[in-house]
């Protein structure tokens, strides 16, 4: 440590300069900034100082400009080829336009063309009957009447009139032969000759006759619906109290926004990126806070206006903000398919496509190490979103799936073919069901966690699970899925439910280090639903429409509402669109990818062979009579395969249950079944009952035995799925 001087001693400040200097390294010359007042000797400073003197009267012009030398479209080969392929579509793209409007704009080039010839005329005719000196000798006609001594000057000029047309006359006769015997000669010329000939006489007339509001071509974009300039920016944000306005002061004195940016049009529509002025007191968190106002200042939506920070990493500070204002709503149209709905395998390693944002712009969400959470009312596209995470994990014949739905439709049930674990309704069989799957979830967790903990550093260098251990060590990536998480809660005891709960917190806080995914989704996340204490640990979540901006906050977290993130503005027509948090100041308003039922059942049944091939096709999925029947060639009938489906976790139901649960599975079938028509359809299907009555919880009543389901399937396939 450097001892430090005593007070009142004497320091030489040109030997501390030259030790400080020849400790730092010289400055380059691509980052020049302001030149110390004092500076070194120029003949002891090294070459770049010497150039950034003060003094030196070639500073300014030597220094290199700090700005890239290519544009930003080609400094890559990927982007050349990336603007040269746009370049080539918006070409394509214009001459199909236009191609098919070919015999519109030839119309309209014939009458424009009419129109011409009409002012030609009507402009030469002027010049052909000497019109000028016609109104000459007419004003002295009117005058000689007074004065007849200009009687023989008008006789004069009425001859040299006469002369004058009688001269004009003959010429435009001639010319007029000579347009015809052209027109003669043309009709008699090969066809292309004619078209060029026609093409030559027409566009000059066309020209001609063209008017301020003729358009020969139509307008292949539509036309701007939002317009903005720097104006519009600066009254809109003093009317939403951000800049000072009034005080007696001219409009050219009251503070306003610098744009460094824009306003510029960007794509379909307008981007600019500006900083506050200083001295106002206001940051780039109030003018996200001010959306809906700086909307309604604009004339558009608040969903139309798309805002955040510019942080320093991007070159921003604390009153940067960059906004972009649609010309329309970003977020209606025909929605996207999903890019997993046609690959044959996925990595779950990598970032998991979900949608699109505002501008277009492909959205994806990297899930390893994650925890995740939906939310929102129903019917919004929730379930929908939900499944795209999960189905890029049925892609990856390495990841083992958990699953419970809490509602026990029909939007899970294609899981039953590679879930490792489907649990399915809340009712107290299910209930058991999950408890038991999160208790084996735990036990597997720490089993993990000990495993990881032996490993040598050289193997597991940050003690969490990699590629490499996953294939070693068969440790397949765990998916933990549970949708409707409230459903289990209502219906569960106090102590259940806290117990539930533990033990979920437990697998979202620990679980992503033993390579454990968790996708949770509720409809209603108040703290009765969904406590605080399980929704705070999550780190991604997703919400689509809300009520109002607590429920927002509920799902999306505490504040989020007031930075922009807000799902209370979407409306009912926003089907799958919701807000993206992934981290406590990044968001953004997605459109999620579409993926519907049968998609996602078709990528059940793909995930079911690559885990086949591979050997990780376990737990119930490899019990799974329906799926062992179909893959053997035998049809199994419906309602066989659907009653042992909601008997998963039965040995026993009675009727009532069991109609009650076919119909939550599918209403459209099984909506007018009753006990008689269960019977008969089952006995077609040759189920053989051993006995009506069942006892359940010390209760007897009409009912089924899952054996005698089970039996009515062919011996071979039951074999199977029993050895699997």
């Amino acid at each position: 440590m450097t001892q430090a001087p005593e007070m009142g001693s004497l320091h030489d400040l040109d030997e501390h300069r030259a030790a400080k200097e020849a400790a730092d390294p010289p400055v380059s010359l691509d980052k020049a900034g302001p030149a110390p007042a004092e500076t070194v000797p120029a003949e002891s400073a090294p070459a770049g100082e010497a150039v950034d003197r003060a003094d030196n009267p070639l500073a300014d012009w030597l220094t290199v400009p700090d700005a890239p030398v290519l544009p930003v479209w080609a400094r890559s080969r990927a982007s050349v080829v990336a603007n040269v392929t746009a370049l080539g579509r918006l070409t394509w793209w214009h001459t199909r336009y236009h191609g098919v409007r070919t015999p519109k704009y030839l119309m309209k080039a014939v009458l424009l063309a009419a129109r011409g010839f009409f002012r030609a005329c009507v402009g030469l005719w002027p010049t052909l009957s000497a019109q000028d000196h016609s109104a000459a000798v007419k004003a002295l006609r009117v005058q000689s009447k007074a004065r007849p001594e200009d009687v023989e000057l008008a006789v004069r000029l009425q001859a040299a009139h006469a002369e004058r047309t009688r001269t004009r006359r003959w010429r435009f006769g001639a010319a007029a032969v000579a347009v015809a015997a052209a027109a003669t000669g043309v009709a008699l010329a090969p066809p292309l000759v004619q078209v060029g000939m026609t093409a030559a006489v027409i566009t000059p007339l066309a020209y001609l006759g063209r008017g301020k509001e003729t358009r020969l071509l139509d307008q292949a974009a539509p036309p701007v619906r939002v317009d903005m300039s720097a104006q519009q920016l600066n009254d809109a944000l003093r009317a939403a109290g951000l800049l000072k306005s009034g005080g007696g002061k001219e409009e050219k004195d009251l503070p306003k926004v610098s744009c460094t940016m824009g306003p510029v049009r960007d794509g379909r529509g307008w981007a600019v990126i500006f900083d506050l002025p200083r001295g106002g007191g206001k940051t780039a968190s109030d003018v996200l806070a001010k959306r809906e106002v700086i909307a309604q200042e604009l004339g558009v939506d608040e969903i139309q206006v798309i805002m955040s920070r510019v942080r320093a990493a991007k070159g921003g500070n604390a009153g940067r903000v960059s906004m972009w204002v649609a010309d329309d709503d970003p977020y209606l149209g025909t929605p996207n398919p999903s890019p997993l709905e046609k690959a044959e395998r996925f990595s779950i390693w990598e970032p998991v496509p979900f949608g699109q944002d505002a501008r277009g712009t492909r959205v994806a969400i990297p899930v390893m190490w994650q925890s995740m959470f939906f939310g929102g009312l129903p019917r919004r596209g929730k379930t929908f979103s939900q499944r795209l995470l999960t189905a890029a994990g049925l892609l990856d014949a390495y990841v083992r799936h958990y699953v419970a739905d809490g509602k026990g439709g029909a939007d899970w049930m294609p899981m039953k073919t590679v879930a490792h674990r489907l649990v399915m309704g809340a009712e107290d069989d299910a209930i058991e069901a999950l408890k038991a799957m999160l208790a084996e979830l735990l036990a597997e967790m720490e089993r993990r966690f000990a495993l990881l903990r032996d490993l040598p550093t050289s193997v597991c260098p940050e003690g969490k699970l990699t590629p490499e251990i996953v294939a070693k060590y068969n440790l397949p990536v765990i998916f933990v899925t549970i949708d409707e998480l409230q459903e289990y809660f209502t219906a569960m005891e106090r102590e259940d439910r806290e117990q539930v709960i533990n033990d979920l917190c437990r697998i979202a806080r620990r679980g992503p280090a033993a390579g454990f995914i968790s996708n949770f989704a509720s409809q209603r996340p108040d703290a009765e639903s969904v406590p605080p204490k399980l929704r705070e640990i999550i780190t991604i979540r997703y919400s689509t429409q809300v009520v109002d901006r607590t429920s927002s906050d509920m799902v999306l977290g505490k504040g989020k509402a007031a930075q922009g993130a807000d799902a209370s503005v979407l409306s009912e027509d926003h089907m799958g669109v919701g807000v993206l948090v992934t981290g406590p100041a990044s968001y953004v308003t997605v459109r999620a990818d579409l993926m519907d039922g049968p998609t996602f059942a078709a990528l059940c049944r793909k995930g079911r062979a690559l885990r086949e091939a591979a050997g990780q096709l376990t737990g119930d999925a490899a019990g799974d009579v329906t799926a062992a029947a179909d893959a053997a060639g035998i049809t199994v009938p419906a309602i066989v395969s659907d009653v042992l489906e909601v008997m998963r976790h039965s040995p026993r139901m009675f009727t009532t249950d069991l109609l009650a649960a076919l119909v939550n599975l599918d209403e459209d079938t099984y909506g007018d079944f009753n006990a008689e028509r269960l019977a008969s359809e089952l006995e077609a299907a040759g189920v053989k009952r051993t006995s009506k009555q069942v006892k359940i919880s010390g209760a007897n009543g009409a009912g089924y035995q899952r054996r005698d389901i089970e039996d009515a399937v062919p011996a071979e396939i039951l074999l199977s799925t029993t050895a699997g």
